[in-house]
């Protein structure tokens, strides 16, 4: 509270807001209005929706003081962005954004809205960042709805790479210790995010799809038929991370891609795929972008990197009430997102601080030699 407390003009909406907090780490099943305001001794929840929807206060200033807090916690020159969505389904058709649509959190088509996350992962702990709610076309051409969700006419429509592009940028400009990059398939397969993180020199370890068209040394070819080409040589078995059973051990294969143009001067270009040992038929496939001389190992230690915004959102959904609230304004939902990435990063950090000794999974990168009757340069 010491760090937003400045944000709040009046002393009633710094103290709710408080109380919002301590609510949101409490042990309460529900974190919604009715319960945080039994929490705090308030009679109705009036006062909780208040803060959310009326009192003068402004959640972008919380989430920038939100990304210090956690630069100054966590940060480290060894830092990963992650890029990612996560749905949160409902039951109306007057929340913000709100639409049938695909959400990954579901794995089908629901009613819901989707909220795209910025997450940062340290060897110091893992926090989110940043949030934008994604609103779909359908959405910004309607006026009457736009009024009624509190829209502002300056919100317009804009894919889920381009606000993963806006949130990246906040933190970058900021000065947010980071060299990479990583994101699923719907971030990697977007060559505008590509390029706008190659121009700012920021490494990628980015998911595609199988079909993902790669440059080879004899024009492009498709990312599994590359993957079908490769040797045995060209596997190593490697963990990416530890996770809930232990060590996420794959089989691993990299090569460098020939320069087309689009890398900068001291960068290349590769490909990693990432083979099941219990299911070696399923692979996922990465197209990485860093300094040359980068090592396997961190390529791969990025890429399982990506798991940790998934982390992320299980903890705050299931502690900390990221999908708990009951508001329909569009500005509500930021406010309540904000608060509760506040309290997540403040259970995250201070896990963190009591694991301190955990092992440090340092590991000796391969090298780079051409495999023979190739398209691309197969590491061994």
């Amino acid at each position: 509270m010491a760090v937003l407390a400045p944000r709040f003009g009046r002393v009633e909406p710094r103290r709710q807001a408080r109380n919002y907090l301590l609510g949101l780490l409490s042990p309460l099943a529900d974190k919604n209005g009715w319960t945080l305001a039994e929490a705090a001794g308030d009679r109705s929840p009036d006062k909780m929706q208040r803060l959310l929807n009326a009192a003068r206060w402004d959640a972008d200033a919380v989430r920038d003081d939100l990304r210090d807090y956690a630069a100054a916690q966590v940060g480290d020159p060894a830092g990963v962005l992650i890029v990612d969505e996560t749905g949160f389904v409902k039951k109306g058709v007057k929340s913000a954004g709100v639409q049938r649509q695909y959400s990954g959190t579901a794995g089908r088509v629901e009613n819901c809205q989707l909220g795209v996350f910025l997450a940062y992962a340290s060897p110091h702990g893992r926090v989110l960042l940043d949030r934008e709610l994604y609103l779909p076309r359908t959405w910004c051409d309607d006026q009457a709805r736009r009024r009624e969700a509190g829209i502002g006419d300056e919100v317009r429509f804009a894919t889920k790479p381009a606000l993963g592009l806006r949130m990246l940028a906040r933190a970058l400009d900021a000065g947010l210790p980071a060299n990479w990059v990583t994101g699923d398939e719907a971030y990697g397969k977007d060559g505008k995010f590509r390029l706008w993180l190659q121009q700012r020199h920021i490494g990628y370890v980015l998911a595609v799809p199988s079909n993902q068209k790669v440059p080879t040394e004899r024009g492009s070819a498709r990312a599994d038929a590359l993957a079908a080409a490769a040797s045995a040589l060209a596997w190593k078995r490697r963990s990416c991370g530890d996770g809930v059973k232990g060590p996420r051990v794959y089989d691993w294969a990299v090569a460098t891609l020939p320069d087309t143009g689009t890398a900068e001067h001291g960068h290349t270009r590769r490909l990693l795929i990432r083979r099941s040992i219990a299911k070696p038929t399923e692979l996922a496939y990465y197209l990485c972008y860093g300094p040359d001389g980068t090592g396997d190992e961190e390529l791969i230690r990025v890429a399982g990197t990506r798991w940790a915004i998934e982390e992320c959102f299980q903890t705050s959904k299931n502690e900390v009430g990221l999908d708990h609230y009951q508001v329909r304004r569009y500005d509500a939902w930021y406010r309540h997102i904000t608060l509760v990435m506040l309290a997540h990063a403040f259970l995250a950090t201070t896990a963190s601080q009591a694991e301190k000794g955990a092992t440090n999974r340092n590991a000796t990168a391969s090298s780079a030699s051409p495999s023979a009757r190739s398209d691309v340069s197969w590491h061994t």
